[in-house]
């Protein structure tokens, strides 16, 4: 088949790799209709290097139509329309039965002390091939398929895979009481659909970003959405009667634009020898945490801060003194797909389409220009918010 494989920092490319195959009674495989390209896929495109080999198949967000199934499958069939969670989980361990798939105890990868396994990313969370490709293995299908209907097109479901129920979670954990305010900070497709799942909601909603046409995309929604300036932490306590919003979503991450000494460390990491990288990644503060410190100022004392960007330093330094003062409580964590999907599938469904999912992508291209939307993507050109791969029809 072919497939999107990493080939070295800033380097992808498509090709043919062998077919995958049902190795455990409990798989399926899904002829693969439609994958995106994630903002974290950018961190392996960028940094993670070091836990990935040339070759390694990428992508966690993939839907499709199941070709066959093994023996010990019984939840869905050859035929079903699925939508893949980008998290491997068992659906019957401790953990997945109290909501905490992401952290599932049958496919945690021990080896490196991280949560459940993923597609597509890193020997971190397993080295699990990802989906961007034209046939994706499904580990433990019946748990890990969401079969949905044939109706609706592929963009209605897909993002449940990652980013929707990433985005939800993000609003969910920022804890903001009915009618409070809520800053997103970062208008990338999780933050985009995090400051419309807020408006939903009925929250006050303000956002960050500065790109322009993300800024435009939010505020059609009705969110109020401002650039990237040293006075915006003032501009928002302005507009949220000089406390500061009730909950920020840090839906940008370890990437942030800003923290100059930790962009030059991530470049360092990114051509040092695998052999000493992996250990300065798992040791060191490597992250930009520009977008976090904003969103420790910037909260209400007694607010909440969510994490949904991903960060990956051990070291990093955080304003305690601060947090401790303004009593700051932090939530964060990989999403926990499964857990939201029965409050997320009848939005998608609705024929209003209150999530705006239908207005999200920006690219739709077949599986041969994923190298170049990956560049795209990561640079922020051409209006790039959100890029749809097409495999198969």
């Amino acid at each position: 088949m072919r497939a999107l494989t990493y080939q070295g920092r800033r380097s992808v490319s498509v090709e043919t790799v062998p077919d995958p195959a049902i190795t455990a009674p409990t798989d399926a495989i899904i002829r693969v209709t439609s994958a995106a390209i994630c903002g974290s896929d950018l961190h392996l495109y960028e940094l993670f290097g070091p836990f990935l080999d040339r070759g390694d198949v990428l992508g966690h967000e993939t839907m499709g139509v199941v070709e066959a199934v093994g023996s010990e499958v019984t939840r869905v069939a050859v035929g079903d329309r699925v939508v893949i969670p980008f998290t491997i989980a068992c659906g019957e361990c401790f953990m997945c039965r109290n909501g905490l798939q992401s952290q599932c105890e049958t496919t945690q990868v021990k080896e490196h002390g991280s949560g459940a396994s993923l597609y597509g990313y890193t020997k971190l969370y397993g080295q699990v091939p990802g989906g961007q490709a034209e046939f994706l293995q499904v580990r433990l299908a019946d748990a890990n398929c969401i079969v949905v209907g044939r109706d609706l097109p592929d963009e209605s479901y897909l993002y449940l895979s990652d980013i929707l129920p990433t985005a939800w979670q993000g609003v969910e954990y920022a804890g903001v009481p009915d009618g409070g305010s809520i800053t997103v900070l970062g208008l990338g497709p999780v933050g985009q659909l995090a400051a419309r799942i807020a408006k939903h909601r009925g929250l006050e909603v303000f956002a960050v970003d500065p790109v322009p046409e993300r800024r435009a995309l939010a505020e059609r929604y009705g969110i109020r959405a401002l650039d990237l300036s040293d006075d915006v932490v003032a501009e928002l306590r302005d507009a949220t009667g000089g406390r500061g919003p009730d909950g920020v979503v840090d839906a940008v991450g370890m990437e942030a634009h800003g923290s100059p000494i930790a962009a030059a460390a991530q470049t360092a990491v990114g051509v040092l020898p695998d052999a000493i990288a992996r250990p300065a990644m798992e040791h060191a503060g490597i992250d930009r945490l520009a977008a976090l410190h904003t969103a420790l100022e910037l909260v209400r004392r007694g607010g909440v801060v969510s994490l949904s960007g991903v960060y990956a330093g051990e070291a990093d330094i955080m304003p305690m003194k601060s947090m401790f003062d303004k009593q700051v409580s932090l939530r964060m964590g990989q999403c926990n797909v499964a857990r939201w999907i029965p409050t997320l599938l009848p939005l998608v469904e609705d024929s209003a389409d209150p999530l705006g999912v239908l207005d999200l992508a920006t690219h739709r291209v077949p599986l041969a220009d994923a190298p170049a939307m990956y560049e795209t993507f990561q640079k922020k050109e051409d209006g790039c918010i959100k890029v749809v791969l097409k495999p198969s029809p």
